[in-house]
């Protein structure tokens, strides 16, 4: 407000705002003016309702069906994120941000900055590998994905002695201003292929499970989570990885591709429900026929996750001494 009037402008900046909106309520309708304004040539028509506008946390709730408490789902793409639906607020910690389902339950998310990022440019890399031995083109890069990623099924449980560092940038749940990506390994390490790419893997997951734990230290309990991104369109791969990561079920259900712009879409039609709570409608009427594959962990899994964070935490100075050895040239 201060600065406002130093500008001249003599409202309160609040009453500048958009009001906040849960779901549900009408946030207004396209005018005729608003119309022609997107589209002059007259094709998109005025009365559009819009609904609250939302970010992708939310739509992410929404697209996996995670909005009552004791549920949550993991959004995996450039950062990662899990997201649980709480029954009361969870004590302040630095690493974990209060946000609400996009009806205003509470819940408590770990939101890592790195996630699928330096992985993809491993794939990237291995395709190009293909095209040098001969291959004339790459017909789909799901088809790299399902090849490659699959071979992590087949690697050691701890990766081999491997490891990763997935950091193209700082990590505050690590606490890390900055990150370089790293391979590091002891001589007698076991470099294959299935180990490389279980610990690519693990190491996508290792920041975020480092959140849960602290959740988990404060109570929190969820009985599964649902994950959706581009990287579980490899059936079956990420899913059982996450799923030892945070010694959780995890399903996938058939859309867990499609993410956050049909959660967007699925709120909007929200807005013609009448008089029912999110839940009930995504229940009743969304998920009611989904097919959800729910995917418990694995024990030796889990030992070979948990061995490998170990890893993973102890070798966290290697990051300092990467940023500081290796500067970023501007």
């Amino acid at each position: 407000d201060e600065l406002c009037i130093e500008q001249g402008v003599e409202s309160p900046f609040r009453k500048l705002l958009p009001n906040v909106l849960t779901a549900g309520e009408v946030a207004g309708e396209l005018t005729a003016e608003g119309a022609l304004l997107l589209d002059p040539s007259g094709n998109v028509q005025p009365g559009i309702r819009f609904c609250a506008p939302e970010g992708d946390a939310g739509t992410g709730m929404v697209a996996t069906n995670a909005v009552r408490p004791r549920t949550g789902n993991v959004s995996v793409g450039t950062s990662i994120f899990a997201m649980i639906v709480v029954e009361d607020a969870v004590a302040n910690h630095p690493e974990i941000d209060p946000v609400t389902t996009p009806d205003g339950s509470p819940v408590a998310m770990v939101h890592c900055n790195n996630g699928a990022q330096e992985l993809s440019n491993w794939i990237g890399l291995f395709s190009e590998v293909a095209l040098a031995f001969g291959k004339s083109k790459i017909d789909s890069i799901d088809d790299v994905y399902r090849a490659i990623l699959t071979e992590a099924l087949h690697g050691e449980a701890d990766g081999g002695g491997l490891l990763t560092y997935n950091f193209v940038s700082g990590e505050p749940v690590a606490g890390l201003d900055a990150g370089r990506p790293l391979l590091a390994r002891t001589p007698e390490a076991n470099l294959t292929l299935a180990n490389f790419m279980r610990v690519q893997l693990y190491s996508a997951f290792a920041t975020l499970a480092m959140g849960m734990q602290i959740l988990a230290k404060e109570g929190v309990e969820v009985e599964a989570l649902y994950a959706h991104g581009g990287l579980f369109r490899t059936a079956g791969v990420a899913q059982r990885i996450l799923a030892a990561a945070l010694n959780t079920p995890v399903g996938i259900a058939t859309s867990a591709s499609e993410g956050g712009p049909w959660g967007m879409a699925l709120l909007a039609l929200f807005l013609n429900a009448e008089e029912e709570k999110l839940e009930d409608f995504l229940d009743g009427r969304i998920f009611n026929r989904a097919a959800v594959e729910l995917k418990a962990p694995e024990t030796r899994d889990v030992a070979g996750f948990n061995s490998y964070l170990e890893r993973f935490r102890h070798g966290l100075p290697l990051e300092d001494a990467a940023v500081a050895t290796m500067p970023i040239e501007n």
